[in-house]
């Protein structure tokens, strides 16, 4: 009973943010639009999130590369290295690592933002004077995090890189045009097309999660942390499920 109950529920608030999904695609693109609301967002979402992205591309690039060397000497093939670093970050592990950062940054910041935003009736204060609350708190969030993640995806991945290389020079010495020349050697464009299209759809999960956890969120105080929670562990939910169609999609269409 339970369990039907736990499914119910879950497929209650799948059609609710379908909804949600639908009514951002169609107020999304009609006049007016906010553009001063949407490039102030793009700062907060995008410029204010890169040091925490570039800490963590920095020391994952560090780490993978430590981890990876003991192996690769047992076999010897220590040269491919950075290789293989550059196309394990820039086909899986840069943009699914930044997405969840994203996700716990960002949309726990939208949840908690715009859930306490519902719980002090501001949303209905703009309504009320005419402002189309929609437009301008959710729209503007949902596009500002879809077009700023790959950016961060693509400057993440370049830090970690560069920890990479840092790495790799800990045991040895190899220059830096070698080292990101073996790297590109290695990489081609089926490697960055998907990873770069899925960071699109990651972006617009966490953004649209966040603004429907916010946007709907009641019962007071104790609403907002409830918000902002859920919209993380949903989010990030969502990034594992994309991430795995992605890697379908790009199976069938021949990237992989």
């Amino acid at each position: 009973m339970a369990l039907s109950h736990t499914w119910q529920q879950l497929l209650d608030e799948t059609g609710d943010i379908s909804r949600f999904t639908r009514r951002f695609f169609l107020q999304g693109f009609k006049p007016r639009y906010e553009i001063a609301e949407f490039l102030r967002q793009s700062y907060i979402i995008g410029y204010k999130s890169l040091p925490l992205v570039g800490l963590t591309g920095f020391i994952m690039g560090l780490v993978l590369t430590m981890q990876l060397r003991p192996s690769l000497i047992s076999y010897g093939a220590e040269s491919e290295l950075p290789a293989m670093v550059g196309i394990a970050i820039v086909r899986e592990i840069g943009p699914v690592i930044t997405a969840l950062i994203f996700a716990g940054k960002i949309g726990s910041s939208i949840g908690a933002e715009l859930g306490s935003m519902k719980v002090t009736e501001q949303i209905d204060a703009m309504e009320v004077s005419g402002t189309n609350p929609f437009k301008y708190l959710v729209v503007t969030r949902v596009l500002a995090a879809t077009f700023m993640l790959p950016v961060l995806v693509i400057l993440g991945d370049a830090i970690s890189l560069y920890g990479s290389y840092l790495g790799v020079n800990i045991r040895g010495v190899t220059s830096f045009n070698l080292f990101f020349q073996q790297v590109f050697d290695a990489l081609s464009f089926s490697d960055f097309f998907p990873a770069l299209i899925k960071s699109y759809f990651f972006g617009f999960a966490v953004g649209i999660i966040g603004c429907y956890k916010g946007f709907n969120s009641s019962k007071g105080t104790e609403g907002v942390g409830r918000s902002a929670n859920s919209a993380v562990v949903v989010s990030s939910v969502l990034i594992f499920i994309i991430d795995l169609l992605a890697v379908q999609i790009t199976d069938i269409l021949g990237f992989n």
